[in-house]
């Protein structure tokens, strides 16, 4: 499967995850497995839908891991931010990342409530709704606008920052240059469903990504769990690193 019939299915599945969203009345009740909403489920299920039926393995969040021993296995998060969405807030999105066996290989996250699309292949760059985009270039903590996910327990001496709720979102937007970093604030509060499509998207347009803890970002477990860190540049990478109490320069 080249990348570009890859990307094509990656985004037959948010497509799906998109119709499926539509035909749910209630999105505020969640189901018996705290943290997780009915409009989890149904997406779930559209989602690995497609992408098993072409072919590929999933790690997913909701629904576990489908068919490990393909080529090539998709980490989906079908919607990321499903607390923003049940309230309503339009910050969140279906992430995809398909990974081989050299590691990230095309990603697409898609913003559920607005459309926007990412996307990324490996050594091809990364677009936002086909436009070619960038880190910022920013590398000093002063001048950063950086988002957090939780809340440090000090003021890391940014210029400003946002805590928006969905990480696929954030890392892409800092892939975009309209956030300069990114932070996990917890040393185990992610999975690989939530930051690598994001990170693919980041790596692509020029921005470098770590683990706070200096620990390998691709890993397709379903128990792992990471902190990824993001920056535009390297220098406020270790900034970020630093102020987080990470292992600057490890793991990118």
């Amino acid at each position: 499967m080249t990348a570009r019939v890859l990307l094509d299915v990656l985004d037959e599945a948010a497509g799906a995850v998109h119709r499926s969203l539509a035909d749910v009345d209630d999105w505020r009740p969640s189901t018996e497995r705290s943290g997780q909403y009915a409009i989890d489920v149904v997406a779930d299920a559209a989602a690995v839908a497609v992408l098993v039926g072409h072919g590929l393995g999933v790690l997913s969040e909701e629904s576990g891991t489908h068919h490990p021993e393909r080529d090539v296995v998709v980490a989906l998060d079908p919607v990321d931010g499903s607390t923003n969405a049940s309230r309503g807030l339009p910050w969140y999105a279906t992430s995809l990342c398909a990974v081989d066996g050299n590691g990230p290989l095309a990603a697409v996250v898609v913003n559920q409530a607005s459309g926007e699309r990412f996307e990324a292949v490996r050594g091809c760059g990364a677009r936002c709704d086909g436009r070619t985009i960038r880190a910022s270039g920013c590398g000093e903590m002063g001048e950063a606008i950086v988002a957090v996910s939780g809340l440090p327990p000090i003021h890391w001496g940014w210029s400003q920052y946002r805590s928006l709720g969905a990480a696929a979102l954030d890392l892409c937007y800092v892939g975009a240059g309209r956030l300069d970093g990114y932070a996990s604030t917890s040393p185990s509060a992610l999975g690989p469903w939530d930051y690598l499509g994001g990170l693919l998207v980041c790596q692509e347009a020029g921005a470098a990504v770590a683990d706070v803890g200096g620990r390998e970002l691709v890993v397709l477990d379903h128990g792992a769990r990471r902190s990824p860190t993001a920056a535009a540049t390297p220098a406020l990478l270790d900034q970020i690193l630093g102020a987080n109490g990470g292992q600057a320069g490890r793991g990118r």
